[in-house]
């Protein structure tokens, strides 16, 4: 993701853009620390991925 600075600049747009219309930002699959920082450093609000967690059945998500 951030190989590349247009990613980038688009990124931080649809944040500002979320985050002028009083929204929260969910990212979504982010499978390194590094697009975890990046990510957090230009203001992302929640994230999800494997960096967190791979899927797992309901069951045990409840336990």
């Amino acid at each position: 993701m951030a190989a590349d600075p247009a990613d980038l600049a688009l990124c931080e747009a649809i944040i500002v853009m979320t985050h002028k219309l009083s929204q929260k930002l969910i990212a979504e699959e982010i499978e390194t620390k590094e697009q975890l920082d990046l990510l957090k450093s230009i203001g992302c609000n929640f994230g999800r991925g494997y960096w967190f967690s791979k899927p797992i059945p309901g069951e045990e998500f409840e336990k």
